[in-house]
């Protein structure tokens, strides 16, 4: 399926200035939001209890905070609604490493005269946890940019890889930004939807650069953005039917997912909309800021291509016999 014309090729790196301009001040405005306001880490990277209570009617958060604060465990306890009048939850920093002390029949107790409800869910996880889970969510960010610094290396060239770590780097960044802004939670279905969008946006500039790619090999044209330009004009039908696909999928489930999901799917269409314009117009400009060349380019590969025929003859005589 065909948006746009296959013979019409677009000025895309002729107007790249003003979304490079947009871009900074969004990842500025990232920064400064994690400077300031930091991110809302969830119990699982931070340790604590979370209760999930659904009333038959409107939850009185008022009189559940009056109650609930008699407790010494609960001092600290904060009461929020998730997702529906009706439906709270009750989120505090210490946790319970008793078996025999069951949390569900103690706030029960408390919460007695507040009206008809039921604990839906206990989450608890311990402070030592949470710091091992932080920690190797940390890692496993890293040593994902990494491999996918060492495979786009081995597959195209150093500038395309440092050209996609970077725009990686810019997709994360903004999404990481607004996360801080809106302070949602970070847990591990956080974590789980930024690994996905690292996964996304490769993806969707892999396929641009194998295009610039294969164009460069092609053309006589030695000049870098008129490849740049036609190879993302061929690609931009594409791009915008698989981003559009997932965008509508990713707004369904924040819309109608519910509140334990709607974090995830905050994060996933933050990073599709960062993620599609990236790869067009921050990933692709990044190639002439690193000094790409052309002629060097297919210099290196016209010798690459003569040593493989050299190494088949090579081969085809010595099966033969001849060497």
């Amino acid at each position: 399926m065909q948006i746009f014309s296959k013979d019409k090729t677009y000025n895309f790196m002729g107007k790249s200035l003003p979304f490079i301009i947009l871009s900074f001040m969004m990842i500025m405005a990232s920064y400064v939001s994690l400077g300031t306001k930091g991110l809302n880490y969830g119990i699982d990277f931070s340790g604590g209890t979370i209760v999930q209570i659904k009333y038959e009617g409107k939850a009185p958060i008022q009189k559940m905070r009056e109650q609930i604060s008699v407790n010494k465990m609960f001092k600290s306890a904060t009461i929020t609604e998730f997702g529906a009048p009706d439906e709270v939850v009750i989120r505090f920093m210490s946790s319970t490493d008793s078996v025999q002390e069951d949390l569900s029949e103690i706030i029960s107790g408390l919460l007695k005269g507040t009206g008809e409800f039921k604990i839906r869910r206990v989450d608890i996880v311990g402070p030592k946890v949470g710091g091992e889970l932080r920690e190797k969510g940390i890692m496993a960010m890293l040593v994902s940019i990494l491999a996918i610094l060492v495979y786009i290396t081995v597959r195209f060239e150093w500038r395309f890889a440092v050209a996609s770590i970077l725009a990686l780097i810019h997709d994360i960044s903004i999404a990481m930004g607004a996360l801080a802004i809106f302070q949602i939670d970070i847990n591990l279905d956080i974590l789980a939807a930024l690994l996905t969008l690292l996964g996304y946006s490769l993806n969707d500039t892999i396929i641009v650069f194998d295009r610039i790619r294969e164009e460069v090999n092609k053309t006589k044209s030695f000049d870098l953005f008129d490849i740049i330009n036609f190879s993302v004009s061929k690609t931009l039908s594409r791009t915008l039917l698989t981003s559009l696909t997932t965008f509508f999928v990713v707004l369904t489930l924040w819309m109608f997912g519910g509140e334990i999901i709607h974090g995830f799917g905050f994060t996933l269409l933050v990073g599709i909309i960062v993620g599609t314009y990236s790869s067009i117009f921050v990933a692709s400009p990044m190639l002439k800021w690193l000094k790409f060349d052309v002629e060097d380019y297919k210099s290196k590969e016209s010798k690459k291509k003569i040593a493989r025929i050299e190494k088949e003859k090579m081969r085809a005589q010595y099966e033969k016999g001849i060497v």
